[in-house]
């Protein structure tokens, strides 16, 4: 059946010619020092303005007219262009996830955003994207996978509002670090103002005067950037909180629906063959209450700028449950293989190396430059803080770190920066593995393993400080040849 896109579409058609404005543009420069006669003969001559705007419209209209969708029995086919025709065409079964987007201020229009990915084609940008009307949107969405009410997965745990509060604050940018900013500012400003005040009253009065009209903006400046990075992280909490708000998951062995969002509301609809990966992610104080945010990794979801592949918000390991295992979620599975036991300064040797430097470089400037050693010791235990949250971090990856392979899956806990990842993929979704080993590690009888994860984005996960006779192990159970060399 053939169809065109929403009426609104035109106007996104037209917004490619609108370089044309420039001539009214430059017929109204005439007009900047207005006065009677000028405003009178702006007004004879408007009928140019709006046939300009006319033909750009007329553009649009003509470019959405011979373009238009087809929805096949097996593929959806859309073709645009008028002396060179493109047709982009998608087989219902290569469809990988699909998102449906009301926002608040398309429904007068009875206007849908429709996204349709396939596991081909440029990483975080829809392979179809289109505006429709709600009946294409119905007819659309009978032809591809939907969750088969028969054999829903009935125990999916349930997502109330304290779940996404939860995950708006842990997983909202700059989390910590706009109030650890904002404390920066706010103190820093203060001794800023002091030392320098210090330092400009041994200089003359009149300079002194001049230097106290400018010191006055000093703690004002570094109170408005504090409070800056306070409301930033406000206004993303918020974001992702009303973004997230109303979350449900539905699904099957087949099919996963996921719905979200309360100014725009966005229906997801993943094909459950074409999920990547699981990833439960966990920061330090998630992994203290035994606590996880479930993301899943495929094309499509997730991919839009600051939005998360998120399946399931901040919940608790043990509730998770093992209804979920159709779907790629277990718990309770122990690490098959760990790191090394002494291999524990390479998790942690960085961040020590660094903040044992710390205090050392304070006192040194305070040698050099003592006027400004209050600064500098502020400076240092401010660094000092985050070293130590790193350190302990690292610590944790390092006894929580590991790799554990099961009938077709393989299950890698590792950490990336501060923040803790449990992947569970199958087996046939692994790339690539790569072993890394330097020389203190070669000595040692260690080495560093990485895997890579199919996708869009090939992703991937190192657990360092591994034996080498289990990485072999773990190579010949996956059937990767790695040689005898390592």
């Amino acid at each position: 059946m053939m169809y065109h896109e929403h009426p609104l579409r035109i106007l996104r058609y037209s917004a490619k010619n609108i370089w044309l404005l420039i001539f009214p543009l430059l017929r109204g420069i005439k007009t900047i020092r207005l006065d009677t006669d000028r405003l009178y003969a702006w007004l004879r001559g408007s009928w140019f303005d709006i046939a300009v705007i006319g033909i750009i419209i007329m553009f649009g209209y003509i470019r959405w007219y011979f373009s238009g969708i087809e929805l096949a029995d097996s593929e959806i086919i859309r073709w645009e262009g008028i002396t060179a025709k493109i047709r982009t065409v998608i087989p219902y079964s290569s469809v990988s996830s699909v998102t449906i987007e009301k926002p608040f201020y398309l429904i007068p229009v009875r206007a849908i955003k429709i996204k349709c990915d396939t596991s081909a084609g440029k990483y975080r940008s829809a392979d179809m994207q289109l505006m429709v009307t709600g009946k294409f949107c119905g007819e659309f969405l009978k032809k591809v996978p939907d969750v088969n009410e028969k054999n829903k997965i009935d125990d999916i745990p349930e997502t109330n509002q304290f779940s996404v509060l939860l995950f708006s604050v842990f997983f909202s940018s700059g989390f910590s670090g706009s109030v650890y900013i904002a404390t920066f500012f706010l103190k820093g400003g203060d001794i800023a103002h002091d030392i320098i005040n210090v330092s400009l009253d041994r200089l003359t009065e009149t300079t002194t005067r001049l230097a106290d009209k400018l010191l006055m903006h000093i703690p004002s400046a570094a109170l408005l950037v504090g409070v800056f990075f306070i409301v930033s992280w406000v206004i993303s909490f918020l974001v992702n909180f009303f973004r997230y708000t109303g979350f449900t998951v539905d699904g099957d062995e087949y099919c996963l629906k996921i719905s979200c969002g309360l100014f725009n509301r966005r229906e997801y609809r993943i094909t459950a063959a074409h999920i990547n990966y699981t990833d439960l992610r966990q920061n330090l104080i998630m992994k203290f209450i035994g606590a996880v945010a479930v993301n899943i990794s495929c094309a499509g979801y997730g991919s839009a700028k600051n939005h998360l592949p998120v399946l399931f918000p901040v919940k608790k390991e043990k509730s998770i449950g093992n209804s979920l295992e159709k779907i790629g979620i277990f718990s309770g599975v122990k690490n098959d293989f760990r790191p090394k036991s002494d291999g524990w300064w390479q998790y942690i040797w960085q961040p020590v190396i660094i903040s044992v430097l710390v205090f050392p470089a304070h006192m040194l400037v305070k040698k050099l430059v003592p006027e400004i050693s209050e600064l500098t010791f502020f400076f240092a235990v401010m660094f000092e803080i985050p070293l130590i949250w790193y350190i302990t971090a690292k610590i944790t990856a390092f006894f929580t770190s590991g790799i554990s392979i099961y009938d077709d899956k393989i299950m890698v806990r590792c950490s990336k920066m501060a923040s803790f990842h449990t992947v569970i993929a199958e087996r046939n979704r692994l790339v690539k593995i790569e072993l890394q080993q330097s020389i203190f590690q070669k000595i040692s009888n260690k080495c560093s393993i990485c895997l890579w994860f199919g996708g869009e984005e090939h992703s991937h996960f190192k657990v360092k400080a591994m034996r080498v006779s289990d990485v072999k192990k773990i190579s010949d159970m996956l059937e990767y040849r790695i040689g005898e060399r390592i």
